[in-house]
């Protein structure tokens, strides 16, 4: 006699195939990128934007002027703790990058 499995749904299939393929922790650096206006609030938020997270957990940050990338990366630690929340070490570090970027 044959068993026959009942069919996945297509989300429960995807989070299996994301979990095998060691892809979560990625995700969940992506994440940081979605927070960084919440993180950092309004103010650092209109001349900042986050960009992309490095695989090491390096997060790349558009900065408006050199001014505001010297004092956000005396601001670091405190941007850290609060980008990462409970998920303590997800994001390591930040790179400032000094540049024009896109305004939303």
């Amino acid at each position: 006699m044959r068993v026959v499995k009942k069919p996945s749904s297509l989300g429960d299939a995807l989070n299996a195939w994301i979990a095998r393929n060691g892809m979560v922790k990625r995700f969940d650096l992506a994440e940081a990128v979605a927070a960084w206006p919440e993180a950092v609030g309004p103010q650092i938020a209109a001349v900042t934007r986050a960009v992309a997270v490095t695989p090491d957990g390096t997060l790349m940050v558009r900065v408006s002027t050199h001014a505001w990338a010297t004092e956000l990366g005396l601001m670091a630690p405190r941007i850290l703790t609060r980008l990462n929340g409970s998920k303590r070490g997800r994001v390591l570090h930040i790179r400032w990058q000094v540049g024009p970027f896109d305004q939303p």
